[in-house]
């Protein structure tokens, strides 16, 4: 019996999967004629598609992806590509030597303008890699501007480059505050103009450094047990408490919290709370106040090696903010030793809110009344020492060391407490600065401004304001 070639064929539904193998899911027509259904039917059909192998045709070998060559990246027609210029030495001294002069309004400011040049103009790096880089300096301690100023030195012209860069970035604060210095102690002290000026710069910083106690507390304080410790260490202050010994037990609490040992962190932060009420009462009971008790020291004339090792000291411990370097300086030039009085430490601060550079540079001042010239180098030379030191060394190894979660737990703690200290510090100077009506009326206006001006200028044109006060006042009354 003859069949037409062709037949058309019935759809045929298929189980889940389709059939394993071609002997299965047949069916067969009226004539017997087996057609394939199921899986062997869809891969005759792909085989028809493929084209046939010819004979000597290599078969394709396969490449594991790691043995892929890298292709080069083409950028868009609109993208630069970051590349740092291998600048001369002199170029770029005065490069960053132009940075420091222009270095007002704090490090807000100063780390804007370096970030708008050479990240946003001239493309040295992009701009996530300067985030990562300004995380890092902002865990370390020493003023973040600096640092910065250091790392993209070094990135042009090595580590001579990168030493090159941060000394141009800070002598012509340092060389300013010199002269400035030099010019308090010769004319300053015993004129009454100058007095009279010095008066309202002084209010005026006790406003500065209240609004940077709730800058720092509003960024730092930020759970009850930040609070707690940053209370703790206003309290041990007061008490006479060593300020390494708070700070060392503000770590410790707060890397206990971390680790979910709240038990062990509040006997811990309690029993020294208690210890500090204890010692307080004391005080107080033997008829001595505590803000009183603070500024008792006879007077001592410090080596040059002893100022450079405060500014050492106070180097590796500014965490947090500029702001941190008060009382560290004052607790040795004040208290410890006490080559200064706490007005001229107010005097200090006030010199230092009006010139293009880091609050640390306070140091030079403080130097300087201690040992002279030779003083205010070997203070600064100390204090900017280890943000040199942590940029040439190696910041590739500071930026994986910065990363362990047990150290952040730590210098949360240790941030919290310095917030502690500079209220205590506070309290102490606005005891000084507030003298009168008019010095209250400045420390208000001044609180006013900077909570409702935020600008590079407000600090500058706040002290310069206060002194052009006390000035007009002098002249007047």
């Amino acid at each position: 019996m003859d069949y037409p070639r062709f037949r058309q064929r019935r759809h045929q539904s298929l189980p889940a999967g389709g059939s394993n193998f071609c002997g299965t899911n047949r069916r067969r027509t009226a004539g017997g004629v087996i057609y394939p259904g199921g899986d062997c039917l869809r891969r005759r059909r792909q085989s028809r598609r493929r084209p046939p192998s010819l004979p000597g045709r290599r078969k394709p070998i396969a490449v594991k992806p790691h043995q892929v060559p890298k292709q080069p990246i083409i950028p868009k027609t609109n993208e630069i590509v970051p590349c740092v210029p291998s600048e001369s030495y002199g170029r770029l001294f005065f490069r960053f030597l132009r940075f420091g002069l222009l270095a007002w309004g704090g490090p807000v400011a100063q780390i804007a303008l370096i970030r708008q040049e050479l990240v946003e103009e001239e493309r040295w790096i992009s701009r996530e890699r300067f985030n990562r880089v300004l995380a890092v300096y902002q865990i370390l301690p020493g003023p973040e501007a600096s640092e910065l100023c250091v790392y993209f030195g070094m990135l042009s012209r090595g580590r001579f480059g990168g030493l090159l860069a941060g000394l141009g970035f800070v002598l012509p604060g340092f060389i300013l505050m010199l002269l400035l210095s030099w010019f308090y102690l010769r004319y300053g002290i015993t004129s009454p103009i100058f007095s009279a000026a010095f008066l309202g710069m002084q209010a005026a910083v006790g406003a500065l450094i209240v609004r940077a106690v709730h800058r720092i507390g509003s960024h730092v304080l930020l759970n009850r047990w930040l609070w707690g410790i940053a209370i703790s260490a206003l309290v041990a202050h007061f008490a006479g408490i060593h300020f390494l010994i708070i700070l060392a037990i503000a770590g410790v609490v707060y890397l206990l919290v971390a680790e979910g040992k709240a038990g062990w962190a509040a006997t811990l932060l309690g029993v020294s709370f208690i210890a500090s009420l204890a010692l307080l009462y004391s005080q107080f009971s033997a008829g001595r106040s505590a803000l009183a008790a603070a500024d008792v020291a006879s007077p001592g004339v410090p080596s040059i090696l002893s100022l450079f090792s405060l500014g050492l000291r106070s180097g590796l411990l500014t965490f947090g903010g500029a702001y941190t370097v008060i009382p560290y300086l004052r607790n040795e030039a004040v208290v410890t030793i006490g080559w200064m009085t706490d007005s001229q430490f107010l005097d200090g601060m006030a010199l230092a809110g009006i010139l293009p550079a880091p609050l640390v540079i306070l140091g030079t001042f403080v130097g300087y009344l201690g040992g002279g010239l030779y003083g205010g180098i070997a203070l600064t030379v100390g204090i900017y020492l280890p943000a040199f030191a942590f940029t040439l060394i190696g910041h590739e190894m500071l930026e994986k060391f910065v990363e362990n979660k047990v150290l952040h737990s730590i210098l949360d703690g240790v941030t919290a407490g310095v917030v502690g200290l500079i209220a205590a510090t506070a309290l102490v100077l606005l005891r000084d600065a507030i003298t009168g009506w008019l010095a209250a009326l400045i420390f208000v206006g001044g609180l006013i401004l900077l909570f409702r001006w935020n600008s590079k200028a407000s600090v500058p044109v706040l002290v310069l304001g206060a002194a052009l006060v006390g000035l007009l006042v002098y002249f007047l009354v």
